[in-house]
């Protein structure tokens, strides 16, 4: 039990630079990207499935999330670190990831990802999540990785059928979004699952 905390311990300090794709760089935000940021997170296509937070979103408030995005870690109990998925022959913001550390296990995470429609029906989906995934189980050694995802958003549950994820759970009117109570799924994947 006591090498298993010193390994906690020595993942919460692993620091996040970039990880590379055949056509993606997964890196940390900088400055230039609040604009494109803003612009897609808050497409009515994109807005839909966000949390309510995005509903009146500002430029503003997009300039000051980048720039807290910029000098911050993942591995913060109960905090989202984003991570900029930028296209490599053009250097193009096409979207963005999330890795939630959960408060009652950092051994555990929660993802997010959102793709400008621009980019979208092309894999880059695909090949940032998985590359995440690779991220967090062989760099990071993390145990369990779940998503969260409201029931409508069929590219997101295609998505994450085709990565491997397994759903675990139908949450029933559990969250508040627009307006009403939406259902959620709840998808997981466990470090010896991933391929």
């Amino acid at each position: 039990m006591g090498s298993k905390g010193g390994t906690r311990n020595n993942m919460s300090k692993i620091k996040f630079s970039k990880i590379e794709t055949e056509r993606l760089i997964l890196r940390k935000f900088k400055e230039t990207d609040a604009e494109t940021f803003f612009q897609y997170r808050t497409n009515p296509q994109v807005a839909l499935y966000q949390g309510e937070g995005w509903v009146n979103f500002k430029i503003e408030q997009a300039v000051e999330f980048v720039k807290e995005q910029m000098d911050f870690e993942p591995g913060i109990p109960d905090s989202w670190f984003q991570i900029a998925i930028e296209l490599k022959n053009t250097g193009n913001l096409v979207g963005d990831l999330a890795i939630h550390t959960l408060p009652q296990d950092i051994n555990q995470v929660e993802i997010g990802f959102t793709l400008n429609p621009v980019y979208q029906n092309k894999g880059f989906g695909i090949e940032a999540v998985s590359s995440l995934l690779g991220f967090i189980f062989t760099v990071w050694n993390r145990h369990r990785v779940i998503a969260i995802t409201d029931v409508r958003n069929k590219p997101s549950i295609k998505l994450l059928d085709k990565i491997g994820m397994r759903k675990e759970g139908h949450f029933i009117k559990n969250a508040w979004n627009k307006g009403e109570y939406t259902d959620e799924y709840l998808f997981a994947l466990l470090k010896e699952e991933w391929k």
